[in-house]
């Protein structure tokens, strides 16, 4: 096995294992208004369809309780893979989000995957120039197009 193959596995053993049970224990289960089959019947360019293109690409599925974490990835720009979970979640840290499974991928991302430093920093920066996103109802912004959220959303406060 190689060792981005290994990096990524151990990625997903944090969200599936790690992640999963600690977000069942101190949050309540999301009320997710769409189905995969809903988002796929949204316009083009909106959030949604954006979001589902984004599962069929990956090969991915509505995960309860990665909701969020999904319209982020397609809101924030980045990819489902080890670099861009990483750099997800730096932008996250940076932007004020301060939970437990946020900092132990940003940590494990900082020790384990040097050649995305630059990366992960470039979206540390972007992050914490970024207007503060914690208020963010995530939810809402499905049935939106995708350029006008960016557009509300990702600028210098």
């Amino acid at each position: 096995m190689n060792l981005k193959k290994l990096r990524e596995g151990v990625l997903v053993f944090m969200a599936h294992k790690m992640g999963l049970p600690y977000f069942r224990l101190i949050r309540k289960k999301p009320s997710f208004p769409y189905t995969k089959e809903q988002l796929a019947a949204m316009p083009e360019g909106s959030v949604g369809k954006t979001m589902y293109v984004f599962f069929q690409k990956n090969n991915l599925d509505l995960l309860p309780y990665y909701e969020k974490h999904d319209i982020k990835h397609v809101v924030l720009g980045y990819e489902a893979d080890e670099e861009g979970e990483v750099c997800l979640q730096c932008f996250m840290l940076a932007n004020g989000r301060m939970t437990i499974p946020v900092w132990i991928a940003v940590g494990y991302g900082v020790v384990t995957m040097p050649e995305y430093w630059a990366a992960f920093y470039k979206a540390w920066i972007r992050g914490r120039r970024n207007k503060s996103l914690q208020q963010t109802d995530w939810f809402a912004l499905i049935p939106q197009p995708l350029y006008e959220v960016q557009h509300a959303l990702l600028r210098v406060s």
